[in-house]
C-alpha cells in the first residue's frame, strides 16, 4: 500500500473522528498521529487533506448537496459524506494529484470501509462533479 493511500485512510478516520467529537482538528489530527507509526510525508500528505476539508468544507458540502439527487448530505453515510468531501477537496485544490487517480482512491477507499453500494454511489457523485465543475473551471 502505498504511502498516499495510508494517507488518504488516516484522513478519513480523523475526519469520522471530528465529525463524531466535535474536536479540533488540529487535536485530532496530533492523536492520530501519535498512536500510528508513519512513513515519512505520510503525516503531511493527510494533514493536507483534513485542513483543506475542515477549511473548504462549506464549499464541498455545497457541492455534494447540489450534485447528489435525492440525497441530502445528512441521508448520506459519515464514511461515504468524508470519502466524497477528500476527493472534492483534492479535485478543487490538489492540482499535483491526476483526478483519474482521486477518483480511483476514493472509489476504492469506499467499497473498503463503505457499504456494498458506496463505491458506485461515490463514483456517480464524483463524475458528476468532475464532469460539471471541475473541468468547465479548467
Amino acid at each position: 500500500m502505498g504511502k498516499r493511500r495510508r494517507s488518504r485512510e488516516g484522513a478519513l478516520q480523523v475526519l469520522y473522528q471530528i465529525e463524531i467529537t466535535k474536536q479540533d482538528p488540529l487535536q485530532a489530527f496530533n492523536q492520530w498521529k501519535a498512536h500510528f507509526s508513519l512513513e515519512e510525508g505520510e503525516d503531511e500528505f493527510a494533514e493536507r487533506i483534513i485542513l483543506g476539508v475542515v477549511g473548504h468544507r462549506q464549499e464541498i458540502d455545497h457541492l455534494i448537496g447540489t450534485h447528489s439527487e435525492h440525497w441530502s448530505l445528512d441521508r448520506i453515510s459519515m464514511i461515504d459524506r468524508n470519502i466524497l468531501r477528500m476527493a472534492i477537496f483534492e479535485l478543487l485544490y490538489c492540482h499535483d494529484i491526476p483526478p483519474k487517480v482521486t477518483l480511483n482512491e476514493a472509489i476504492d477507499l469506499g467499497k473498503q470501509y463503505g457499504s456494498e453500494e458506496s463505491g458506485s454511489f461515490i463514483n456517480g457523485i464524483l463524475d458528476k462533479i468532475q464532469k460539471e465543475v471541475i473541468r468547465k473551471s479548467i
